[in-house]
């Protein structure tokens, strides 16, 4: 399956699928003879492990470093695992998962603060008065 084709099967640009290439989430395709990149049901499953595993929140950074397990995605689909069952944590690494989980909480403190600072700021400001910005003084009356 010609790079357009593929890109559209599993909803990413051809352009993405070179920038997989390039940072070794996806082995070089097979070439056919005039050198188009030739994709196969197993790198097509391959690409769908990577996007879903980018659509949960995983970077590009995180999967570079395991890209030798992310075949192991294509012969699972993605969903919930049984307690006896191998599944994502297990090949992506518990280290990638823990780690992407400690930001995923920052990020949410990080936003819950910033929610309560907005609430706090929502008093009724008196008509005629303007706002002052963070930070800003309001200029002074003469």
């Amino acid at each position: 399956m010609r790079i357009g084709d593929a890109a559209a099967a599993i909803g990413a640009t051809p352009r993405a699928l070179r920038f997989y290439e390039q940072r070794g989430l996806l082995s070089p395709p097979r070439r056919t003879r005039s050198g188009q990149r030739d994709y196969t049901a197993e790198d097509l499953a391959v690409l769908r492990g990577i996007r879903y595993l980018l659509g949960l929140g995983l970077t590009v950074e995180d999967l570079a470093g395991l890209a030798d397990r992310l075949p192991l995605l294509a012969a699972r689909p993605p969903g919930p695992c049984r307690p006896d069952e191998p599944g994502e944590p297990a090949i992506i690494g518990t280290t990638v998962v823990r780690r992407r989980i400690a930001a995923l909480d920052a990020e949410i403190e990080r936003l819950t603060r910033l929610r309560d600072a907005l609430r706090e700021g929502l008093a009724p400001i008196p008509a005629g008065e303007p706002s002052p910005a963070a930070g800003v003084s309001p200029p002074r009356r003469r």
